[in-house]
């Protein structure tokens, strides 16, 4: 590591002002920062030392995303099986099928997003934040598996580009960029991102485009009114544990909500994940869900228990990973409570007042990403009353 090192100052007066290859100085911080520890420090002013930079939080955000996109990837396997050959393959051949499946996403999402943060990174002269490590891969986990390499692509360059870049890159931006990708193809390409997700690649040697399986959240959603829609997911295989467990169609890295329980630890543990937002969405779910059923609304989502709507879509991954995004979340202490409370509770409004998107949180979270700066200031300007009135 130390003739690395050596060989890494050599080559730096090359990318420096005046070297001839000073135009691409970012992709040399980047690899220096991934590399090595910084050897730049404050020159004045007070600050505060921490061993937790940013590199550090983003790696542990990604292994908190881990548990989600291991068994997203056995998942995409074990349901293309179930789809195709009617019975499961095995560990080894569904984790294999799972892969052929998922990394494809995975890596053009990093590769699409990461031009695109080079690129930006080298015009405005700055350094290649590392918060692209976790956008890169939260995008493809709230995906089917079965979306078009293009579309991918397409996305993630909406997310980088509009949704993070345009306000000045890493730090700056008021919405979700994974998120903004998201709902942006959920817009333009409705039938591929809702609904029945799991289309049947291949069945019988021969394409078959029309084969898909409904997830819970659809079958739900598309039941005509005051049919029973616990006895309907029954009739569908689907119960509260089953649910849980996540062995079912859906997007890549949402359907387990244990694995993403098991992230959240990961995330309350550390200290960079907000449990104050994770535990106030959980409050506004089961809240929305009661009142849902005290009113009598016709919809059959209303019928649900409020525990139900824990386990079911990507409520679960939303709240643990996109919610506590700290750059487009709620800051205070108190802000956070109401942020988390509101999503929770709009998820619910959108799963029993809009049946044409059952799903809600994606919507849930990217509203509140914009209301979050009017929560903080609320909340700021009354502690300052309350201050001023004691004082």
């Amino acid at each position: 590591m130390k003739f690395l090192l050596n060989l890494h100052d050599k080559l730096r007066p090359l990318f420096h002002k005046g070297g001839k290859l000073e135009k691409i100085e970012p992709l040399f911080d980047a690899q220096d920062t991934f590399l090595f520890t910084p050897a730049t420090v404050t020159a004045k002013g007070a600050h505060v030392r921490d061993a937790l930079d940013l590199k550090r939080v983003m790696i542990v955000v990604v292994l908190a995303l881990l548990p989600c996109t291991l068994f997203g990837i056995w998942n995409a396997g074990h349901q293309y099986s179930l789809i195709n050959v009617g019975a499961p393959q095995g560990l080894g051949a569904d984790v294999l099928r799972g892969c052929r499946l998922v990394l494809p996403i995975i890596f053009v999402s990093y590769l699409v997003g990461g031009l695109w943060e080079v690129l930006f990174a080298c015009v405005r002269r700055h350094e290649i934040n590392e918060g692209f490590l976790v956008t890169g891969l939260l995008f493809p986990l709230t995906l089917p598996p079965t979306t078009p390499l293009w579309q991918v692509a397409i996305g993630i360059s909406f997310g980088v580009v509009l949704g993070k870049e345009v306000f000045g890159g890493t730090g700056m931006n008021i919405l979700n960029p994974a998120l903004t990708a998201r709902a942006f193809l959920y817009f333009a390409y409705p039938a591929q991102m809702s609904g029945n997700v799991w289309t049947a690649l291949v069945k019988g040697g021969q394409v078959a485009d029309g084969f898909t399986g409904a997830t819970p959240l659809s079958i739900v959603a598309t039941l005509p009114d005051k049919v029973p829609a616990i006895e309907a997911l029954q009739q569908a295989g689907h119960s509260f544990l089953s649910m849980a467990k996540g062995i079912e169609a859906g997007s890549i890295g949402e359907t387990s909500a244990i694995a993403c329980a098991i992230g959240a630890i990961v995330l309350i543990v550390s200290g960079i994940g907000s449990w104050r937002i994770m535990a106030a969405s959980v409050l506004g779910l089961l809240t929305g869900g009661y009142l849902a059923n005290m009113m009598g609304s016709p919809s059959t989502m209303s019928q649900l228990p409020p525990y139900f709507h824990l386990v079911m879509g990507g409520f679960a991954f939303g709240a643990v990973f996109m919610a506590t995004d700290p750059v487009s979340a709620a800051a205070t202490n108190a802000g956070k409570w109401i942020y988390g409370f509101l999503i929770g509770l709009l998820t619910i409004i959108v799963r029993v007042a809009n049946p044409a998107y059952p799903e809600g949180v994606m919507l849930a979270i990217l509203f509140m990403n914009i209301m979050a700066p009017l929560i903080d200031n609320y909340v700021v300007v009354a502690h300052i009353k309350r201050r001023a009135r004691r004082g």
